[in-house]
């Protein structure tokens, strides 16, 4: 066993001085047969550990329902075996550009309870939780022979709140439940931010992504002891719907990496490995100064400009980072391992059944609610995934303005079964008036709470009310169709043959891959939004906008001959809604 321990300037491996050279990997990224894979070329980067946040929505589902908690453990495991050392932030607040900063919907939808703070109604749903998760961790510590050596508590904290109570009861809370290699914070290098976040007898580490003299110099005015760590090196950056993509000069970067390096201090490269946010999991920013202005949802790939690109491929910026690491080596670097096999020839997607999204919602839906006013996906127990909205206009009276107060995220509206348009936050009324009598529907999706700052936790689905002219529209009816209900498969819902012209709605077919099923990548034409799912596989969401113009299909989803494909196209073409026939297809990377 070893004891890993801070001293006064370094850390300390039962006794010696120890540099982290640390890359960032989320197993919840990776699908679980590329673990090893990823981590080896972590390794041949140069890395010696690991860093992994664990997102609580993800295994907590629901209160008291757990899903795979021993993921984290099986996690810790392939990174002991590959060699590396761990680093684990737990939460409970994580953001990692992951739907609501890793927090469950059901918690923070919870009235009055205002969480990342020490309100008992927050605080005992993370004792519950911390209770379940922590053995996964506890019994993989480096002084019982695992690969863990620090735990994080909370996550940038002094970029959210001051609650400083807060921190000092989650430090307590993780050191009762067995913690006992160090703990840690991250925050900015700014003085606010490492005021509000650090704890009294806990190291504190800086995030960022230059200017590493400026910064810990910073981190010294309020540290002057403890190892030196930039706990998030920000090699590259997350990309936007309908932005353009973020990209980090290779050599600038390996420079930046370089000071970090001659300062004497340890590194996290966040990210050194991406992946994806399968399964509809990814957040959203909102812009401005102060993180309160347009929704900015975040796209499915979480390639991020790293070293290790999505599919696990070296970059220009993996071979710039070896050369720096290189001279921090006691002797030569691991060879890289061997590349994951790619899918042999390229394959259409047969898309020969469909079914409107009206009789998905019937099968896999929630039961129906009405309500004086609209519920929030909140209400409807919604994690992720979209609402439909019914209600009348009353009438006789003449056509005035229909709007929608507090729509979070995009709104496609139909009037008597037609068409009217697209409805957004910041843009939610429709372009023609509506006269009454008449029956409206919106299907609302959210397109992916947020993750950091002070809107975390703010509600999905129509906040406000539905009105016409400015008169509220009551007796609305609805039904949430959550993205988790596919887990069981879609064979109940009732497929036809696909119309003519494709219209939104669920398609099911199949890709026939002949020779090597490896890793590819999934192209939709023709198509506008919504999910895909390979052999039950959530791939995550699409959109026309860009700038991601394909999903990554991992190796381990497909398989040699049939492989079943389901796409839930959410919005068609404008006009009458037709979209051309969707072909799908899966090429090689």
């Amino acid at each position: 066993m070893s004891e890993f321990s801070v001293g006064e300037r370094d850390f300390l491996l039962d006794g010696r001085p120890v540099r982290l050279l640390s890359g960032a990997l989320h197993y919840f990224r990776v699908h679980e047969e590329q673990w090893g894979h990823r981590l080896a070329m972590l390794r041949a980067m140069g890395l010696n550990c690991v860093e992994t946040y664990v997102p609580w929505n993800l295994h907590q589902p629901a209160p008291g329902r757990h899903r795979d908690v021993a993921a984290v453990g099986r996690f810790l495991d392939a990174a002991r075996a590959a060699g590396l050392w761990a680093i684990v932030r737990p939460g409970p607040y994580i953001c990692a550009e992951w739907e609501n900063g890793g927090l469950p919907a059901w918690l923070t939808a919870q009235p009055g309870g205002p969480v990342r703070t020490r309100d008992e109604r927050y605080m005992r749903h993370v004792r519950a939780w911390f209770g379940r998760l922590l053995p996964e961790i506890v019994s993989r510590q480096a002084d019982r022979g695992g690969p863990v050596v620090l735990v994080q508590v909370e996550n940038e904290y002094g970029s959210y709140g001051s609650d400083a109570g807060y921190l000092a009861e989650l430090a307590a809370l993780l050191r009762a439940e067995g913690v006992t290699v160090p703990l840690f914070t991250s925050d900015g290098p700014e003085d606010h931010m490492l005021t509000g976040g650090s704890v009294p007898g806990v190291l504190a580490t800086a995030n960022f992504g230059s200017r590493a003299r400026e910064s810990f110099a910073a981190l010294r005015r309020h540290r002057p002891e403890g190892p030196l760590m930039c706990m998030e090196f920000w090699c590259g950056w997350f990309d936007h719907w309908s932005g353009t993509p973020a990209v980090r000069d290779p050599g600038e970067a390996a420079e930046a990496l370089r000071e970090i390096l001659e300062c004497g201090a340890s590194v996290n490269l966040y990210m050194a490995h991406g992946g994806t946010s399968f399964g509809g999991w990814a957040g959203a920013n909102r812009g401005g100064e102060l993180h309160e202005g347009e929704l900015q949802p975040d796209v499915t790939s979480y390639d991020y400009d790293a070293p290790v690109d999505e599919y696990g491929r070296p970059t220009e910026k993996f071979r710039r980072f070896r050369e720096v690491l290189a001279r921090y080596q006691e002797g030569p670097l691991p060879e890289l391992p061997l590349e994951p096999a790619r899918l042999a020839t390229p394959t259409e997607v047969s898309l020969a059944e469909w079914a409107p999204v009206d009789a998905v919602l019937a099968v896999l839906g929630g039961e129906e609610t009405t309500r004086p006013k609209a519920p929030t996906f909140e209400e409807l127990g919604i994690a992720r995934g979209l609402v439909r909205y019914q209600v009348d206009v009353p009438g006789p009276r003449e056509p005035y303005p229909l709007s929608v107060r507090g729509l979070r995220d995009l709104a496609v509206v139909y009037v008597d079964g037609v068409r009217a348009g697209v409805l957004t936050e910041a843009e939610p009324r429709l372009k023609e008036p509506v006269a009454g009598p008449a029956r409206v529907e919106l299907w609302v999706e959210s397109l992916g709470r947020v993750n950091y700052g002070p809107l975390l936790g703010e509600a999905k689905g129509i906040t406000g009310g539905v009105l016409h002219e400015r008169q509220y529209l009551h007796g609305v009816r609805a039904r949430g169709l959550d993205l988790d209900a596919f887990e069981d498969g879609v064979s109940a819902v009732p497929f036809t043959a696909p119309p003519s012209a494709g219209v939104p709605g669920l398609y099911r077919g199949t890709a026939t891959v002949l020779g090597t099923a490896g890793d590819a990548r999934l192209e939709l034409p023709g198509l506008t939004r919504g999910f895909v799912w390979v052999n039950g596989f959530c791939l995550g969401r699409y959109w026309s906008v860009g700038p991601q113009r394909s999903l990554y299909v991992p190796g381990p989803v497909l398989r040699e001959g049939e492989n079943e494909v389901w796409v839930l196209e959410l919005e068609g073409a404008e006009g009458d809604g037709a979209v051309p026939t969707p072909v799908p297809r899966l090429l090689p990377v």
